[in-house]
């Protein structure tokens, strides 16, 4: 993503100025008082002409994952040309660009499937965010988001690989750096799952409806799980899987635009079975549940396999977690963050018995 600057320096002076910075408060206000005008645009690539709808309110980088649902090309890998713009700054709202009606964008890009690697090149996530408590509440309750989300969940399509099931609770796992060591070498892919992966998810289920969300596209969902086991594993069952294309865009103040996942695209899409009484997730990136904040778990990244692997215990304690907090009435209440403490009180508790 190009710094304002940089794209400022590289614009011919033919083009229109940059657009301006994200301002989430003013970007609410405005979102209570109409909703966002959709933008019809038109996709040229690889010879053919794809239609594709958007809001106003969407960023560049949303776009994108439109255009990805039509043409498999991921974003990263998606080049945008347009009539005088430079399509550089991903953060970018759609509304600031002066898009023709059904303009037409030309767009460079190869499919996952055509580039010959091992597997996806993922970029490193160095830092996370951490977030004062006025910062996730302007986040969590601005209205512009809360559309996304809205919007994210009439759009995308949770394909159920085995029944929801009444009365369980909802766990939603992350995979890179939660389940799995997604940078480390390894001749086999099992030298990279975290130690008591199946154990866990086993014990899990017994309470737990399961679902797997992660940031990377679908195909390398599956193929992360089959080559796990976890798919085919007799002593759980996994409800659904999630892509990076269930993700909305934020944009925290002080912070860059980043990329979360909100679980009321979940909840909108099974409100009968799971809402954020009753639902947990697990990520190793704060930033991932700031829609969500007191539903989600930071659990420490699991990385250098070959020296960790034999003494991470996360999954290990975790599921005890899990099971002692199965049985109350609203997760929501709880301060996941203190969760060890938590274990700790339990078990001293038990002791007094």
């Amino acid at each position: 993503m190009s710094e304002a600057s940089s794209s400022s320096a590289a614009t011919p002076a033919s083009a229109p100025p940059p657009a301006p910075a994200l301002d989430p408060e003013a970007i609410s206000l405005m979102a209570e008082e109409a909703p966002p005008e959709e933008i019809t645009l038109v996709v040229k690539w690889s010879g053919k002409e794809y239609t594709v709808r958007a809001m106003g309110d969407d960023t560049l980088l949303e776009l994108k994952r439109r255009i990805c649902e039509f043409t498999d090309v991921l974003p990263k890998r998606q080049k945008l040309l347009y009539p005088k713009l430079i399509l550089n700054d991903e953060s970018v709202l759609l509304s600031s660009l002066p898009f023709k009606p059904n303009g037409k964008l030309t767009m460079i890009g190869t499919v996952e499937d055509e580039i010959f690697v091992d597997r996806p090149d993922d970029p490193e996530v160095l830092d996370d965010y951490e977030f004062f408590k006025d910062e996730v509440t302007a986040i969590k309750d601005n209205v512009l988001y809360k559309q996304k989300v809205k919007r994210r969940a009439s759009q995308y399509k949770i394909k159920l690989l085995n029944p929801c099931r009444d009365g369980k609770r909802l766990l939603v796992l992350d995979i890179d750096y939660t389940l799995f060591d997604h940078r480390s070498p390894a001749e086999n892919p099992l030298e990279l799952m975290r130690p008591f992966l199946h154990e866990f998810l086993a014990a899990a289920y017994a309470e737990y409806d399961i679902m797997i969300w992660s940031a990377t596209n679908m195909k390398w969902v599956q193929l992360k799980m089959e080559q796990l086991g976890v798919l085919s594993n007799p002593n759980y069952k996994i409800t659904a899987l999630l892509d990076h294309m269930a993700m909305i865009t934020v944009h925290a103040p002080d912070k860059k635009v980043f990329d979360c996942k909100p679980l009321g695209v979940i909840w909108t899409k099974f409100p009968e079975h799971y809402n954020e009484k009753n639902t947990i997730m697990f990520d190793d990136l704060r930033r991932n549940f700031v829609m969500n904040p007191q539903n989600g778990l930071v659990i420490r990244p699991f990385k250098n396999a070959s020296k960790n692997r034999g003494r991470d215990q996360e999954l290990r304690k975790l599921t005890q977690y899990l099971l002692s907090i199965a049985e109350l009435e609203d997760f929501s209440k709880l301060e996941h963050d203190g969760w060890e403490s938590f274990m700790d009180e339990t078990g001293k508790r038990r002791r007094r018995r």
